[in-house]
């Protein structure tokens, strides 16, 4: 048993595009061929009109500014990728409130911001990816569905390589059961230990034994030094499944839970998520480094209730 060999060739670059020429995709050949030809056909157009310094002064310009544009890159993404989304961001309203049934006029009473001048055009209504959030958990992107499973994570280096073995050929046989895109999302989020030791020291004083109530208020020191000094974070895995189709809700609830199902027998802890779970995942991914809180959020349309004071 100490003989199986756990190695396995995965390629970091599954995404990247494939080389067609050169050594260059198929988006960087086209915009190094347009180029091309556009300079072509001015050199021929200019060819005997103007002088041939200028015309290669002229030239090096177009062929220099479509090489960047199709070799550099910027912040992960290509450069012209990145022009293309620039140009989109700057033309989306600054200004956007959520309001789906559309943004009305303001009264003529209302004053314009400090600083406004003239007329102060009404802020766009606010369009995110998902439209609603079910209370089964199942967020609806438009068309198309998503549904949500957390799960742990499962240390390898503390079992046998045969037991090794027989979980990478678990999770290999999951992965070759999907019949749809799936997403895994790994991200940290710091941990609230100062919350968690105001909680064991206001409560140490209810304790029987003076002897344990000074060592709770060891431990609650002991946790404070700790956020102090490390400051610890905490590890989430969010899989993410999506269906399309007439039955898109019931698809993808269903690709949820073989996953679960799945993933249980690696010894790893799985849930899928219900709608307040989904909305507590979400306000966490678009806000991360505030500390998260307790309990799950309501949903966008559920009414809170509480004890009349």
């Amino acid at each position: 048993m100490s003989d199986v060999d756990l190695r396995a060739r995965i390629p970091a670059d599954v995404e990247t595009p494939d080389r067609v020429l050169y050594n260059l995709t198929a988006r960087q050949v086209s915009i190094l061929a347009v180029a091309a030809a556009v300079a072509y056909l001015l050199w021929r157009a200019l060819l005997g009109h103007v002088p041939m310094p200028f015309l290669l002064a002229a030239m090096f310009p177009l062929l220099g500014a479509a090489t960047v544009l199709a070799l550099g890159r910027r912040d992960g993404l290509s450069l012209d990728a990145w022009l293309l989304a620039a140009v989109r961001g700057s033309r989306v309203p600054r200004r956007q409130v959520p309001a789906p049934a559309g943004v009305g006029k303001a009264p003529q009473w209302a004053p314009p911001p400090a600083g406004a001048e003239g007329d102060l055009a009404a802020p766009a209504p606010l369009r995110l990816p998902a439209r609603a959030i079910a209370a089964n958990g199942v967020v609806d992107l438009g068309g198309s569905s998503a549904a949500l499973v957390a799960v742990t994570t499962v240390n390898l280096g503390l079992r046998t390589p045969a037991e090794q073995a027989a979980l990478v050929g678990a999770y290999a046989r999951w992965l070759n059961s999907l019949t749809a895109p799936v997403q895994i999302v790994v991200s940290t989020q710091p941990v609230d230990l100062a919350g968690h030791a105001q909680r064991i020291a206001g409560a140490a004083h209810l304790l029987p034994d003076p002897a344990l109530a000074d060592a709770a208020a060891d431990y609650a020191e002991f946790l404070l030094d700790l956020e102090d000094e490390r400051q610890p974070l905490w590890r989430t895995v969010t899989i993410v499944h999506t269906a399309t189709g007439a039955r898109r809700d019931t698809d993808v609830l269903r690709a949820a839970e073989h996953t679960a199902a799945a993933l249980q027998g690696l010894g790893a802890t799985t849930r899928v998520l219900d709608g307040p779970a989904v909305a507590t995942v979400l306000a966490a991914a678009v806000d991360p480094f505030t500390l998260p809180v307790p309990g799950e959020r309501a949903l966008l349309d559920a009414p809170i209730t509480g004890e009349a004071s």
